[in-house]
């Protein structure tokens, strides 16, 4: 085969390609009153996003004949995001509400997961989206141009570039702006009229029908912001007035944890061709050490110093990952081996001293473990070495 003959699958399906059939399965489930432009009702949201607890959902018998052939009978929604149902159901609120959102949190705490969650099964898309960094412009909020037409016949509605926010402002959906507060307070104020008014004014169109531009029903914002990054560039008083702010915080359940790493990380190893097959033993071990270094304290109550750097569930998917990938295709000896070498990859990422701090996490908790007798905590403590 050629590689003009390979066609690959994509890497990552979008939320509204990746649940399709949940999608139009709940949306013909559920036929209660719906906020204009949405695809779901407001309940059936919250189940897409927190699960139905294991119930089997069932059409029924009057919607059957005008659901699609494809949909099954029944079907049971597994939860997609780990954490409060009622934080889901603010949210749901906030946007039912036409208010716009932001979720605040540490980094790899399922913000931006969560985000493109509500968009899909809210307006059906989570495509309208801006990356927020020290580059955006205005542009990526309001407008642009395309020169060549411009140059040839002046300023028309055929020569402008709608921004996502634009184009969910002309069609009623969810806009999404990742990590707003990487761009810069000028760039970040343009959304204060867009939320306020609901009106975009395009004074080169002046005089035309096409000068200002007023947001359909439906449209709102959901934004993005690190915790990490406070201070980076401050939002304004006026636009924090513009939002409902949720907090998302770091996964409380370690079962819960455990569950969501070995989900996401067997994702990963499949993704890349194979099956994933680090033992539960390993992954429990793994991310022992990651809530212990990120609470400042171990499960036993020892006191831990924490490193600079956030041990976050999604840094402990990508070790998961990594671990199934080399048992995979690079399987030398046991694969918590390799552990130390990865966790000391996540911690260094920042500070270089906290290079010392993991070291003093494996002369404390993972020393005491190994003494107390547990044979996976005997063989962490005699990787020790490999940490230097």
């Amino acid at each position: 085969m050629t590689l003009t003959e390979h066609s690959p699958a994509p890497q990552v399906l979008s939320a509204e390609e990746r649940y399709a059939t949940e999608i139009a399965f709940l949306a013909a489930h559920d036929d209660g009153p719906r906020p204009p432009g949405w695809v779901l009702t407001p309940r059936a949201v919250v189940t897409f996003i927190c699960g139905s607890d294991g119930e089997a959902l069932q059409l029924p018998k009057n919607r059957r004949s005008t659901a699609d052939d494809t949909l099954p009978a029944r079907l049971t929604v597994p939860a997609k995001f780990v954490g409060e149902r009622a934080l889901v159901e603010r949210c749901v609120v906030t946007l039912a509400g036409e208010r716009g959102l932001l979720l605040v949190g540490e980094p790899g705490t399922a913000k931006s997961m969560l985000s493109e969650l509500l968009a899909a099964a809210v307006c059906g898309t989570s495509a309208l989206t801006v990356q927020g960094t020290a580059g955006t412009t205005e542009d990526a909020f309001r407008y642009g141009w395309n020169y060549a037409m411009l140059l040839a016949q002046g300023p028309s509605r055929q020569a402008l570039v709608d921004s996502p926010v634009l184009t969910a402002m002309r069609t009623g959906r969810v806009a999404r702006v990742e990590e707003i507060t990487r761009c810069l307070p000028e760039v970040q104020d343009a959304l204060v009229s867009i939320l306020s008014d609901r009106r975009l004014s395009v004074p080169e169109l002046a005089g035309t029908a096409d000068a200002h531009v007023a947001a359909t029903s439906g449209f709102t914002v959901i934004a993005t912001a690190n915790l990490r990054d406070r201070g980076v560039s401050e939002m304004s008083a006026a636009l924090k007035r513009r939002f409902n702010f949720e907090t998302i915080e770091p996964i409380a359940d370690a079962d819960a944890e455990m569950t969501l790493v070995r989900r996401q990380a067997t994702a990963v190893v499949q993704r890349a061709g194979a099956a994933f097959k680090v033992d539960d033993a390993v992954l429990d071990a793994l991310v022992t050490v990651f809530r212990d270094l990120r609470s400042g304290r171990s499960a036993e109550g020892w006191d831990v110093e924490r490193p600079g750097t956030v041990m976050s569930t999604a840094e402990a998917v990508q070790v998961a990952a990594s671990l199934g990938v080399a048992a995979a295709y690079l399987p030398n000896g046991d694969v918590l081996d390799l552990m130390p070498g990865h966790l000391l990859g996540v911690v260094r990422k920042d500070d270089p001293a906290d290079h010392g701090r993991l070291l003093g996490y494996w002369d404390g908790p993972v020393r005491r473990r190994a003494e107390d007798g547990s044979a996976m905590w005997r063989r962490l403590w005699d990787l020790r070495e490999t940490l230097r």
